[in-house]
């Protein structure tokens, strides 16, 4: 599992012509699901993400989580993350989980996050998505973990 996150000031995306997902202050999330990934890579990011120490204090230092500072999570399903570029000129996306196990794994990583009591929004998975994003910082990470 593969995660681009971004510390954010609003986020928001769209499919199909209408805002399905958008959030104001908190962190938009791009997440692979990738071959071999599970329950236990699900449960990590789900546990992980939100306790990232990533908000300025009052001091102006990154050391408050994204429960401490009240923000939102928009977790996109972004499985061009798991492309490879090494070979020739067209990414190859055979480290991609198929697309049924991907969608359950991402949908799980939402739910725990929202039982844990965040506020997630998602877009649509397996959609064309516009995503539209006020980075702040800009503060960007990547997360991941193999099984």
């Amino acid at each position: 599992m593969k995660a681009v996150i971004q510390r954010v000031r609003r986020a928001q995306v769209e499919a199909g012509g209408e805002i399905v997902g958008s959030i104001g202050p908190g962190l938009l999330v791009l997440l692979a699901i990738e071959r071999g990934d599970a329950d236990p890579q699900a449960a990590y990011f789900a546990d992980k993400i939100p306790r990232m120490r990533v908000f300025d204090d009052p001091e102006g230092r990154m050391n408050r989580t994204l429960e401490e500072s009240g923000g939102e999570v928009l977790l996109v399903s972004q499985f061009t993350l798991a492309g490879r570029l090494e070979k020739g000129r067209r990414p190859s996306f055979t480290d991609a989980a198929p697309p049924e196990e991907a969608r359950r794994l991402y949908l799980q990583v939402a739910e725990r996050m929202r039982a844990s009591g965040v506020r997630v929004a998602t877009g649509r998975f397996q959609d064309h998505m516009l995503v539209e994003l006020v980075n702040d910082g800009p503060v960007t990470f990547i997360l991941e973990r193999r099984p």
